[in-house]
């Protein structure tokens, strides 16, 4: 396997790294190691939402006398035809398995009702046949036909946005009756996931709950994702910490998962965070995660800037496996509630982009200085990581302890005036038993694991890209000191890469074990 050529300066130990890997290649054919990604697909609510693809395909063209043309973009032909920026369904072929297809905004409206104001279909949660044609007769058959088609090409099954409200033209039922009625029709055709969002009752906590209760009873199987006010995530099954820039979006993410944590789930509930389109945010922090991101790359249809996913910073549309290697991450380590076991760094970090003509959706002034921050480290079910460097420019670093014993270590840049910044630090984190998985994401300068046990004499270390699935010995290439076991930076870049795609601009994110 060829290795990929990383942009960075080169470092003093690149020959040698080769070298040892040529070794390891060798090592790992005798030895005929097994894959340390499972093949089976992970449980975690994980989905992949079209909200930016419909975007995208009407270069975000909204003010139209027909109504939001984003909406209109929202139909079958789109998600299955062959013409251009068409067949959604196609993305994301090694990971269709993990993801749940979530249809965003109008799946569920007539299509040419795409107006906001005065529209009394949002909220009615029925496949609409003039969106779907092909996908006839009742509500439950509508789905269920939808529903077949997508797991049939890959996908872990069908989701939707749920406008968080009743329809008007449905004035006469009442409100239980109502979602009783969609839940029971959720369930029958094998619905996976409800992105509820905003509406009339958006901020209504009582509703938003009235309408997670109801699906524990009539849709059991049913993720209901809510979203808005922080404490909602008591009783949910998923909260999003919703819509970022991207210019600036890992220091919101950040701040906004950590305003999460100090919540305890309640019972029933199921708890997680889902932190969008961060899949590194994700694992670091034990969070689901909801792919915005797709590969129609380059300039929007109409020959402008792509103001959503510009390119620059972090380039987001070209890290395209760093979303594979988060998601198949979750086949390891699945996502868990909030549960008031966090520590939060008090030291915070500052970000700043400088913006730029079509950088961000939002209205922002030309050579204004957006500036965010977020805790400097923070960390789930474990101690925080150490690291003695101080300088301003370090990354955010988050680590979690899953409830298998897994730990994720996740080295987070800084965007810095307007250069994304990924500077290289020592770590040294707690883990478990060596026998546990670890995942490291990101760049670093070493990442030292200290164990509750000393390895034992003899062990092997076994390294892999998570984006692949080839396994590497990589006991040769490690320190090991009694308890303490250390990865040196270019060795995770080098293994985090193996199965890098070309051209794709994704940091490491490599999974490791001892045995």
């Amino acid at each position: 396997m060829q290795m990929p050529q990383l942009s960075l300066k080169p470092l003093t130990t690149a020959a040698l790294a080769a070298t040892m890997l040529s070794a390891a290649f060798a090592s790992c054919s005798s030895h005929r190691l097994e894959s340390l990604v499972p093949t089976t697909p992970s449980n975690a609510p994980d989905y992949m939402c079209t909200w930016n693809l419909q975007g995208y395909v009407v270069s975000y063209k909204n003010a139209q006398a027909g109504g939001d043309l984003t909406r209109q973009a929202m139909d079958e032909e789109h998600m299955f035809g062959n013409g251009t920026y068409c067949n959604w369904a196609s993305l994301y072929a090694p990971i269709r398995g993990d993801l749940y297809f979530v249809m965003d905004d109008s799946w569920d409206i007539p299509k040419d009702a795409n107006s906001t104001a005065n529209n009394p279909h949002l909220g009615l949660a029925e496949l609409d046949e003039s969106r779907f044609p092909s996908f006839t007769g009742t509500p439950v058959e509508r789905m269920t036909k939808l529903n077949d088609r997508l797991k049939e090409m890959g996908w872990k099954g069908v989701g939707g946005w749920i406008c968080a409200q009743k329809a008007e033209s449905c004035a006469d039922t009442d409100e239980e009756s109502y979602w009783i009625d969609r839940l029971k029709t959720a369930n029958d055709a094998g619905v996976g996931y409800w992105k509820v969002d905003w509406g009339r009752n958006d901020h209504n906590g009582e509703w938003r709950r009235m309408l997670t209760r109801l699906g524990k009873e009539h849709a059991p199987n049913l993720w209901i994702e809510h979203a808005m006010n922080n404490e909602f995530v008591t009783f949910s099954d998923a909260f999003r910490t919703y819509d970022v820039e991207d210019i600036i979006a890992q220091p919101v993410t950040i701040q906004r998962v950590c305003n999460l944590l100090p919540f305890a789930a309640e019972k029933e509930a199921r708890g997680i965070v889902n932190c969008e389109d961060e899949p590194y945010i994700a694992v670091g922090l034990g969070c689901a995660i909801g792919v915005m991101r797709h590969p129609f790359n380059g300039a929007l249809p109409d020959g402008e800037q792509d103001f959503v996913f510009p390119p620059v910073g972090r380039d987001y549309k070209n890290r395209l496996d760093e979303v594979v290697r988060g998601v198949r991450w979750h086949r390891i380590a699945e996502p868990f509630a909030v549960a008031a076991d966090c520590a939060i760094d008090t030291v915070r970090l500052t970000d700043t982009w400088e913006v730029h003509e079509k950088e961000t959706y939002v209205n922002r002034p030309i050579g204004s200085l957006a500036i965010e921050s977020a805790p400097a480290r923070v960390s789930r079910r474990m101690p925080l990581p150490e690291v003695a460097d101080t300088a301003a420019a370090r990354p955010y670093l988050l680590a979690s302890r899953y409830h298998n014993g897994a730990t994720a270590v996740a080295a987070i840049g800084r965007t810095m005036g307007r250069e994304y910044v990924s500077r290289r630090v020592p770590v040294s984190v707690s883990a478990a038993k060596p026998s546990d998985k670890v995942g490291l994401f990101g760049y670093f300068e070493s990442v030292t694991l200290e164990y509750a046990e000393p390895i034992a004499a003899g062990a092997r270390v076994i390294g892999q890209d998570l984006a692949g699935d080839v396994p590497v010995d990589i006991t040769d290439m490690v320190t090991i000191e009694g308890n303490r076991l250390t990865v040196p930076g270019d060795i995770i870049d080098r293994i985090g890469l193996m199965a890098a795609s070309k051209g794709d601009k994704s940091e490491p994110g490599m999974v490791m074990v001892v045995k």
